[in-house]
């Protein structure tokens, strides 16, 4: 018997970490979007003005779909305009009084001050500001071969945030908003060939987290971190085109050892 316990001690914490890796990504995907329209929508945003950045696909295109059931009026913002101006209509579709979609480059300081100054121009205020634009470079470290390639996480991630963030919460003070944060799991596990991904959405869940102690009651801020999600930025990583989970074995393989 001591020995079967032996064997069974010295299998089950490796089998079973391979286990979450394998599966709780799927279970997550859903749940964690689920998640977020629960905790945001328990408040009434009708008439309620929404930015929302990387609108275009993935998270920030279903957030865009249900402020617009819910009456919010829509700044959309994104780099890629046919996809944007589509999600736009949509959201008008699905019952957004008003729709301005906004082609902007988020890691870019003076797009920013823009769309937010244009929103507030336009609606008159704001009320709600979504920080969801995002890329994921995946590689291992030691396979880069021009650190330029990885600044894309930073100046996306990170600062694109920063920059809305700052143009943004004068406003949100005046109407006591809020600002909803789309970090990642990845902020707080680590992740193989994700060391910049894992590095930006770190530095962004402790610049909200900072946020908080300073801004108290002022803006209300709501971090979320999902698993992964089926949207562009997932497929062809971890997701097929598909929406099916197809984990990267190498990834998986370095995840267990050690």
């Amino acid at each position: 018997m001591d020995s079967i316990n032996k064997i069974f001690n010295f299998l089950f914490p490796p089998l079973a970490l391979y286990a979450l890796f394998l599966f709780y990504p799927t279970y997550q995907r859903l749940k964690s979007v689920v998640s977020i329209f629960r905790n945001l929508f328990s408040e009434n945003v009708a008439g309620k003005v929404v930015v929302i950045t990387g609108a275009a696909s993935g998270i920030g295109e279903a957030l865009a779909y249900e402020y617009g059931k819910k009456g919010a009026y829509l700044a959309l913002v994104d780099i890629r305009p046919e996809p944007l101006f589509l999600v736009a209509a949509l959201a008008e579709l699905y019952g957004s009084p008003e729709v301005m979609p906004i082609v902007a480059d988020v890691s870019k300081l003076q797009d920013c001050e823009s769309f937010i100054r244009d929103t507030v121009r336009y609606f008159g205020r704001l009320d709600h500001l979504v920080t969801n634009a995002g890329v994921a470079p995946l590689y291992m470290f030691e396979e880069i071969d021009d650190l330029s390639k990885a600044s894309p996480a930073m100046d996306i991630n990170f600062w694109g945030s920063v920059y809305c963030t700052f143009f943004a919460s004068p406003y949100l003070k005046m109407s006591r908003g809020r600002i909803v944060v789309i970090a990642s799991g990845c902020g707080y596990i680590a992740s193989p060939r994700l060391s910049f991904y894992c590095a930006s959405k770190a530095a962004v869940i402790a610049f909200y987290e900072t946020l908080r102690t300073e801004f108290g009651s002022e803006i209300g801020i709501t971090i979320v971190a999902p698993g992964i999600v089926d949207s562009e930025m997932s497929r062809g990583k971890f997701m097929t085109k598909d929406g099916k989970l197809e984990v990267d074995k190498e990834l998986r393989d370095v995840s267990i050892l050690g």
